[in-house]
């Protein structure tokens, strides 16, 4: 009867450890790789372009990211700016600071970073650009750093906190964005609201 309790306590344990070891290595739902999105799905309203009023003293042209709102502004004449709704850095990979547009892509190529690899095992080592790249239509590369502006096969992922860093929009906002802004654009990315 002992072993039977024995049993009984240690099955539990086992199968917890189990499920927690597998969902370790469990795919992040941000990056599928492969993944073909979903043109049908709806953004919230919060999450959908649009005008808004805007006030700041930067000039019209400049990309401000703000982290906490996941709302990325681009600044318009007459104290307005043109508002996207994007998927920011998890806990633990925000960030901020000043950097400008250094490179722009069509249907970039995505080759995940080292680091990436490490965290994300299952992650292709390179991936040609198309409707099923992580990276989606269009890429704004962001200074020297490994960061990028992007599209998305993940729409639902808009709104949240989910990427290793980047900042992605759905696929039609990113190609209305990459339109509107040079190689050489001033990107402000705040993790604070401004006050």
């Amino acid at each position: 009867m002992t072993k039977f309790r024995h049993l009984i306590f240690t099955l539990p344990a086992a199968i917890g450890l189990t499920l927690s070891a597998s969902q370790s290595f469990a795919q992040d739902p941000g990056d599928q790789p492969g993944l073909v999105a979903d043109d049908s799905f709806q953004l919230d309203p919060e999450w959908q372009k649009q005008v808004v009023l805007y006030r700041t003293t930067e000039a019209p042209g400049t990309m401000i990211i703000s982290t906490a709102e996941r709302h990325l502004y681009l600044i318009q004449p007459g104290g307005r700016a043109m508002r996207y709704g994007i998927g920011v850095g998890r806990d633990g990979f925000q960030w901020q600071g000043l950097v400008n547009i250094t490179n722009k892509k069509e249907w970039p190529d995505w080759t995940p970073p080292p680091e990436m690899i490490a965290r994300q095992p299952y992650l292709p080592r390179f991936m040609a650009g198309g409707p099923g790249n992580p990276l989606g239509a269009r890429a704004m590369y962001l200074g020297t750093t490994v960061y990028r502006i992007h599209g998305t096969n993940r729409p639902d992922t808009i709104g949240t906190k989910v990427s290793s860093g980047c900042f992605r929009l759905v696929n039609n906002d990113v190609a209305d964005l990459y339109d509107r802004v040079p190689v050489g654009t001033k990107v402000i990315i705040r993790q604070k609201p401004e006050l």
